[in-house]
């Protein structure tokens, strides 16, 4: 492989993942109680509580696509 392959592939896996996550928020806004009602029952969560789970989730989803897809990404078009 590569620097260039391993670049393009960081790139995609990069926009994969942030696609997944906007997916991911797009359905949480409009589905909102539907969810609530089905893990509310299942784990017997509160509303509230089921906000704060998807919310830290969200972010530390967010923070491993930086972590592990962006910044390699990045640092190999730095590097060349």
């Amino acid at each position: 492989m590569t620097l260039e392959v391993i670049r393009n592939m960081l790139g995609w896996c990069t926009l994969i993942n942030f696609g997944i996550l906007l997916l991911w928020f797009v359905m949480m806004v409009p589905a909102r109680g539907v969810v609530h009602g089905i893990h509310g029952k299942m784990f017997r969560l509160a509303p509230e509580q089921m906000d704060e789970i998807h919310y830290r989730l969200m972010a530390q989803f967010k923070m491993l696509v930086i972590v592990f897809c962006l910044v390699p990404y990045l640092a190999l078009r730095i590097v060349g």
